[in-house]
């Protein structure tokens, strides 16, 4: 497994006349964790989404292993090759039983194993929907660790901290940090800064410390 370099150069993101994310440049080098700080709105996630496609690109690029993407293709192959920890569950049409998120992956008897390391091995008929926070997170993360048995050779997270107790985030934080790919983690949580290499702030869109 190889990790792989991401690049925002001059990424900006709007919400109608609202800028979310201003002109950010943020290089992370491959197999380099970085914690993304600020407070809620500052454009963190917005940021992260838009790696992935997930949100429309106002200016700028973001490529992964020096890799950019414009077609459909091009960002189906992205999300393979980024593993990603969404905050919380989107909405949808049909209720996704645990076993079925775990199994989308690639490499579902990792995510399993994962599943079972991180205590939510016992909830795989369980629709999404009624899993508590800190279950989801749980679930979210062992999906993405299967995607990096797969071949993602970066992750990125949401807040996987969140809806934990202290002993959660220091084993999710534990987890992350040996993990021998590319990591991006949007969080507050302080276990999981220090777990980081180093820690990017950002404050009304813009990037402001690093």
């Amino acid at each position: 497994m190889t990790a792989a370099a991401v690049t925002f150069n001059a990424v900006t993101c709007r919400y109608g006349r609202r800028t979310a994310v201003d002109a950010v440049d943020l290089n992370v080098a491959a197999g380099e964790h970085v914690a993304l700080t600020g407070a809620n709105g500052s454009g963190k996630t917005t940021l992260l989404r838009a790696a992935l496609g997930l949100q429309p690109l106002a200016g700028g690029t973001v490529t992964v292993g020096g890799v950019g993407a414009r077609r459909g293709t091009d960002w189906a192959r992205r999300r393979r090759d980024v593993a990603w920890v969404p905050q919380r569950l989107t909405p949808g049409r049909f209720p996704l039983l645990v076993d079925e998120l775990l199994d989308s992956g690639g490499h579902p008897e990792a995510a399993r194993d994962a599943a079972a390391r991180l205590g939510v091995a016992g909830l795989g008929q369980r629709p999404l929907h009624t899993l508590s926070g800190g279950q989801l997170q749980r679930v979210f993360l062992a999906r993405a660790l299967g995607a990096v048995a797969a071949g993602a050779r970066v992750l990125f997270a949401d807040e996987p901290t969140a809806a934990l107790d202290f002993d959660g985030q220091e084993q999710v934080a534990t987890l992350l940090a040996r993990l021998p790919v590319t990591v991006v983690v949007v969080s507050h949580d302080r276990a999981m800064s220090r777990a980081c290499d180093r820690v990017a702030e950002m404050a009304a869109g813009k990037l402001r410390v690093i």
